[in-house]
């Protein structure tokens, strides 16, 4: 090796040192849909109000997403600790999900989008579980983007709930790995996040995705979710795009 070319490689090297790789784009997204009820209560509206419009952001953000490189979108919409909200708020939300399947789950098909559901279903009414496998049947064959809803679901439940399903197939100790717990989690084909937005100011997981979000960017941001849309999901993705991810490496 010439000085010469010593010189252009210890450039190059510095270069990569001040301008690190950074992420094109996050592919596979997920949000903690937070703050439906404090937006309505600022407007001095019921809760059942923020949850409407709650749904309405859904729409406009499944709506961007495919254009801004998304892939696979993962939203939770009610987790196993919601059950202990009082029983008329309940009642709206399971109401609210049937709603939102007939109407603009429906038009999301229309437009290519996959739905899938993961989380537990037993505690959900006979209609509602028959509305999920419908919309997940129908939309199966669609490749635009895939929408995963988190129904009833927890971190640590599904956690344990894999262990389980393991103990119950025989496996020894020495065959569990890392692939194994993920080919038995609620959602296998669910792919681990490259970035999870959490919206209302919050900073804490809920107990989502412990797993798979590993090694995912966080974004927390300050907008409620019934104000959340296209230009916060872009400015969310391009604060991603500015971090450098190490997986732990350097």
């Amino acid at each position: 090796m010439t000085v010469l070319d010593r010189l252009l490689r210890a450039r190059r090297l510095r270069a990569q040192q001040r301008e690190p790789d950074l992420p094109q784009a996050a592919r596979a997204v997920a949000i903690i849909m937070d703050g439906n009820g404090r937006w309505a209560r600022r407007r001095g509206l019921p809760v059942a109000a923020g949850h409407r419009a709650g749904t309405a952001a859904l729409r406009r953000t499944v709506e961007a997403a495919p254009d801004l490189g998304i892939r696979s979108l993962c939203v939770y919409a009610f987790s196993t600790e919601n059950w202990t909200r009082p029983d008329d708020e309940v009642s709206d939300l399971m109401d609210l999900f049937a709603e939102t399947i007939r109407g603009q789950f429906e038009d999301l098909h229309r437009q290519g989008v996959r739905i899938r559901f993961f989380g537990r279903r037993d505690r959900a009414s006979d209609s509602l579980r028959a509305q999920m496998a419908g919309i997940e049947e129908r939309t199966a064959a669609n490749e635009r983007l895939d929408l995963w809803v988190a129904f009833d679901y927890g971190g640590r439940a599904e956690i344990v709930e894999a262990c389980r399903e393991i103990v119950r197939s025989g496996v020894t100790a020495e065959g569990v790995d890392a692939a194994l717990i993920r080919q038995s989690l609620a959602a296998p084909d669910l792919p681990d996040p490259d970035l999870v937005i959490r919206t209302s100011g919050e900073q804490r997981l809920s107990n989502f995705l412990l797993w798979q979000s590993a090694y995912a960017e966080y974004v927390f941001t300050t907008t409620l979710w019934p104000d959340f849309g296209a230009d916060a999901l872009r400015d969310a993705l391009a604060e991603y795009a500015r971090r450098r991810r190490r997986f732990g490496g350097r």
